[in-house]
């Protein structure tokens, strides 16, 4: 029998917030696999859905930067939250977020590109923070939108100083119409992705493997259901339709009104301007996600519960 560690339940536990022991069993029926112990518990009602996130630990900034038609974000991570009100950090993402936004990067070119205003890198900028501030820290992501015709708008939720945060968004439209128009749409879309945090663009770009996860999982709640076939079949298909307008960005309904596709927001807009407009892309980088704090104390509690001498 697989051997089930406590991190291993406590990792289960914060991803799919079911009690520890039921964590525990759901290990113990899937050999181990944290994923399909998750999907086991949701098919038993036990835990949340698969969209909720662990608790996130890093600390540090995000920072956007615009550049002609192109736009990115950084997320550079600290140890502590004091760290985002340091004006040299601060200045430091900023700068990275810039110079990102300049040209492709990957991480480790990005690290290589001059830091401006001074004779370094931003990786050696970054090392000589660490030692001045005494915290460790890491260039974690980047990404680049760029358009050959409109904007790339960005939008920081609840920003630190202007485009520093813990949420950052890029949004880009393909369009020949007016580029302010299109920075009001676009700032718009941005703020609604900060607040709807969709997995994918459009149904074709959803990670098919998460489509058949969750597929498998309504399959299974809707035949416990006890209904014939072809009525459990109709009712996966109503739910894989709910499904999408949960996770991708234009099947989600606008947060502003409540009631609009965010396709039909995009073309009615299209229709106002006189102009064709795609929505070409988006990327949201909220701060530590799928980053997780050491906990440790945990083994301890799960010794306690399970009536195990330490």
């Amino acid at each position: 029998m697989t051997e089930i560690s406590p991190n291993l339940v406590r990792e289960l536990r914060e991803k799919s917030g079911a009690g520890m022991m039921d964590c525990k069993k759901a290990l113990v029926e899937n050999n181990g696999n944290l994923e399909e112990a998750v999907d086991w518990l949701r098919k038993k009602g036990l835990a949340a859905a698969a969209k909720k996130a662990g608790r996130v630990a890093a600390e540090g900034l995000v920072g956007v930067a615009a550049c002609g038609n192109a736009a990115a974000a950084v997320e550079i991570n600290a140890e502590t939250d004091f760290i985002s009100r340091n004006e040299q950090f601060q200045k430091m993402v900023l700068q990275a977020a810039e110079a990102a936004a300049s040209k492709d990067y990957t991480i480790e070119s990005l690290a290589q590109a001059p830091f401006k205003g001074e004779a370094a890198t931003v990786g050696e900028e970054m090392t000589r923070l660490i030692a001045v501030i005494g915290e460790n820290m890491n260039l974690r992501r980047v990404q680049r939108l760029s358009v050959q015709n409109g904007i790339v708008a960005t939008y920081v939720h609840n920003a630190a100083v202007p485009g520093l945060g813990r949420i950052g968004v890029l949004v880009a439209l393909e369009s020949t119409g007016d580029a302010t128009k299109l920075q009001e749409l676009g700032k718009k879309i941005a703020m609604h992705v900060a607040a709807a945090s969709p997995q994918s663009l459009d149904i074709a770009s959803l990670d098919p493997d998460a489509l058949e996860r969750e597929r498998a999982v309504l399959v299974d709640q809707a035949r416990a259901s006890g209904r014939p076939e072809e009525v459990i079949q109709k009712m996966v298909e109503g739910r894989v339709r709910k499904f999408y307008e949960e996770v991708v960005l234009l099947e989600q309904v606008f947060v502003m009104d409540g009631k609009t596709k965010i396709a039909d927001v995009v073309e009615q807009f299209a229709k106002e301007i006189g102009t064709p407009i795609t929505l070409a892309g988006f990327v949201r980088y909220n701060l530590g996600e799928g980053i997780e704090k050491e906990e440790t104390d945990f083994a301890a509690e799960v010794q306690a519960q399970a009536g195990i001498a330490g």
